[in-house]
């Protein structure tokens, strides 16, 4: 009788697991899922790295162009992500053009990556005004189960981390250019941002690293991304206030589980390194 009660009165059936301070997965309310990561996961790709966050998972691969910067940033090259989330990893997306959710959560990790400047675009620029590299992020979403943003963040941090940039020599008299393949550096990643997402279920209780099912039915979302041990960034759009008390832990909670992935992370480059 569980489960058609959780598909029929959701709400309820998640309102009295939380008033006894337990989620249906057995976490209590202040707890993370398990975090996987894998670096280097795509041979072909210039840079990639699986995250798995609970259920959510999200492979990402890098792949690197040439190209001419913008007039107006001329010193400049690109990082462009973009997410797919497809029928592969949930049904309630549908095939055919990205869904607004993909959209807007391409847009959330551009600007969670500009706000943290862990990668100065100047380092991609090769010439000024002539030649530059565009970073193009593919990140594909295998398994849709909440806290999408946060798998990403992990996902495209690790991928640049892995990137390695062929040697270019470029004449601007002519415009000729040659790719030297077998010389080839690494990014210049300066920090590492780590996004955590809560979410407010009936304006009294915070849940930490939500499911899908507990955000649809929570009142808002919160994302908060720490870096350097620092608030870099706290996106809230808009949905029920939460009290100065409870964000104030929830940014205390964030910049632990920051340091723990960070770990991670770092320990998942050592492995990359030495394959």
């Amino acid at each position: 009788m569980e489960e058609p009660f959780r598909i029929l009165h959701p709400v309820k059936y998640y309102k009295e697991h939380f008033l006894c301070g337990v989620r249906p997965d057995g976490r209590k309310l202040d707890k993370f899922r398990p975090v996987v990561l894998n670096a280097g996961s795509i041979q072909t790709a210039d840079g990639s790295a699986f995250a798995k966050v609970g259920d959510t998972s999200v492979m990402c691969g890098i792949k690197a162009e040439l190209c001419t910067p913008k007039p107006e940033n001329s010193k400049e090259g690109f990082l462009i992500p973009n997410i797919e989330l497809s029928p592969l990893c949930s049904p309630k997306f549908k095939p055919g053009p990205p869904s607004e959710e993909a959209q807007i959560a391409t847009q959330l990790l551009a600007d969670i990556i500009k706000s943290s400047k862990c990668l100065n675009p100047e380092e991609l620029c090769l010439f000024p005004e002539k030649l530059a590299w565009c970073l193009f992020a593919d990140l594909e979403c295998i398994s849709y189960d909440g806290s999408l943003i946060d798998a990403c963040v992990i996902a495209l941090i690790t991928a640049l981390k892995t990137v390695r940039l062929p040697m270019v020599d470029y004449d601007p008299a002519t415009g000729n250019k040659i790719v030297k393949e077998e010389e080839k550096r690494c990014l210049n990643i300066v920090s590492t941002p780590i996004c955590s997402t809560f979410s407010i279920f009936e304006e009294k209780m915070t849940l930490f690293d939500p499911t899908h099912e507990e955000e649809s039915i929570s009142s808002c979302t919160l994302n908060i991304v720490i870096k350097d041990d620092q608030i870099c960034s706290v996106h809230k759009p808009g949905g029920a206030p939460i009290c100065d008390d409870d964000l104030l832990n929830c940014i205390e909670k964030s910049k632990e589980r920051a340091k723990e992935i960070c770990e991670l992370i770092d320990k998942a480059m050592q492995t990359f390194k030495t394959t």
